[in-house]
């Protein structure tokens, strides 16, 4: 199965929009596929402004977001694949999502498939209140 992170970026992005909100996107700078502008990396980490006035020919595609921006002044293009977004949340609210830490691969872990009938094992179970 595919990752939902792409849908839900877009999801998100579309609400923090149409709700008058900046949309942030916090990147993991250091994947080897990021694009961005490395001066403005702190920490491993950068903050992109998605801002439909802000950005140009944005994509929220299933593989790469891209678009172009100004970068204190300087066009650049940025190239992000959605397994390198940390997080997207609203500048004025700081309402949004942070995204899990471990990689994505695309490939299932084993111990994510369910174990056979009647193999003996419990569920693992937890009251939530």
């Amino acid at each position: 199965m595919t990752s939902n992170k792409p849908y839900m970026i877009r999801a998100l992005y579309d609400w923090l929009v149409d709700n008058g909100e900046t949309p942030y996107l916090l990147v993991n700078a250091d994947d080897p596929q990021v694009l961005v502008p490395h001066e403005f990396v702190d920490e491993g980490r950068i903050v992109l402004n998605l801002s439909p006035s802000a950005v140009v020919g944005l994509e929220l595609g299933n593989e790469w977001i891209s678009f172009s921006a100004r970068f204190n002044g300087s066009p650049e293009d940025v190239h992000v694949p959605p397994a390198a977004v940390l997080g997207i949340y609203g500048k004025e609210s700081n309402q949004g999502m942070l995204f899990p830490g471990e990689a994505e691969t695309g490939a299932e872990h084993p111990d994510d498939e369910p174990d056979p009938p009647g193999s003996g094992k419990r569920p693992a179970l937890r009251v939530v209140k």
